[in-house]
C-alpha cells in the first residue's frame, strides 16, 4: 500500500518564506534554501512552494530562486505563483521543478489548465483551490490570495478542473489557515467523494493526528502542513521541523 503523502507548504514573498493566518498578516519564517536543507534531513516526502504576491503584484515566477531550490532539494516540489503562460511552466520544470500550482490564473483562463496538461501531462499540474466558508454555512472559491470571491461552490469548481486535466487538487480552507484547528473534515469530504483526482488538503493542521482524521474521515490523498511544520509552541516560536516517519506511520500510514 502506498504511504500517505504529508507535504510541507510554504509561502514565498519575495526571497523569503512566511506565514499567513487566514491568508493575512505573513509573518517572517525564514530563508527557503536552509529551510530546504533541513527538510533533506528529515527526508519528507515532497514540498510545495507558494509565491503569494505573484498575482496582485502581476509578477512572474521567481526563475532565480526556483533554480537555487532546485539545487538542493532532495525530493520533488511544485512551485506555484506568477505562471501565465505555458513558457513559464516549461521554463519551470527546466529549472528543477516536478509540478506547478496554478490558481488564480488557471480560474480566468480554464482552458490553460487543458492546454498545459496536453501539452506537460496531468500527472504535474495542480490546481489550487482556496475556499471559504461564508455566513450562511456554504462554501465559496475564492481567487487572488483570498481576496475575490468567486461565487462557485468548491464541488463543482474541483469536478470542472478534473474534466479540464487538472492531475491533482490542492485544497485549502482560509478559515483554518494558521489556526492549528485541524482540517475542515467536512469540506474534505465534500470535494474527495466527487472527484477522482487526489486531493492534497491543507489549511489547519496543528497535530499529526489531524493528518490521519483528513485521510481517514475525510479522503484526502495527501495532507499539506504550514504553521506545524515552521513554528513551535503557543508562541510560535520559529522551528523548522517535521514528524518522524514512524510517528506518521501510525496515524495515516
Amino acid at each position: 500500500m502506498l504511504r500517505t503523502r504529508v507535504i510541507p507548504c510554504l509561502l514565498l514573498r519575495n526571497s523569503g518564506l512566511v506565514k499567513t493566518t487566514k491568508f493575512k498578516n505573513p509573518s517572517y519564517v525564514g530563508d527557503p534554501i536552509n529551510t530546504v536543507r533541513i527538510y533533506n534531513e528529515k527526508e519528507v516526502d515532497e514540498l510545495i512552494f507558494l509565491d503569494i504576491t505573484a498575482t496582485p503584484e502581476r509578477k512572474e515566477p521567481q526563475f532565480k530562486l526556483i533554480s537555487e531550490i532546485a539545487v538542493e532539494c532532495f525530493m520533488p516540489f511544485a512551485y506555484g505563483g506568477g505562471i501565465r503562460c505555458l513558457e513559464d511552466i516549461s521554463r519551470v520544470f527546466s529549472l528543477g521543478a516536478e509540478k506547478i500550482t496554478l490558481n488564480s490564473y488557471s480560474f480566468e483562463n480554464p482552458d490553460f489548465i487543458r492546454q498545459a496538461a496536453d501539452q506537460f501531462g496531468s500527472q504535474s499540474i495542480v490546481v489550487s483551490i482556496d475556499v471559504r466558508r461564508r455566513f450562511w454555512g456554504k462554501y465559496e472559491v475564492y481567487t487572488n490570495g483570498g481576496r475575490r470571491a468567486t461565487g462557485l461552490d468548491p464541488v463543482q469548481y474541483a469536478q470542472r478542473v478534473e474534466r479540464l486535466g487538472a492531475g491533482e487538487i490542492l485544497l485549502t480552507s482560509i478559515d483554518r489557515d494558521g489556526t492549528f484547528e485541524g482540517y475542515d473534515i467536512e469540506l474534505v469530504k465534500q470535494v474527495t467523494s466527487k472527484v477522482k483526482i487526489p486531493v492534497i488538503v491543507c489549511g489547519g493542521a496543528g497535530k499529526i493526528e489531524d493528518f490521519g482524521e483528513a485521510v481517514k474521515k475525510g479522503g484526502a490523498s495527501a495532507v499539506a502542513a504550514g504553521s506545524m511544520v515552521v513554528y513551535q509552541g503557543k508562541h510560535r516560536a520559529v522551528l523548522i521541523n517535521f514528524p518522524s516517519r514512524e510517528e506518521l506511520d501510525r496515524v495515516v500510514g
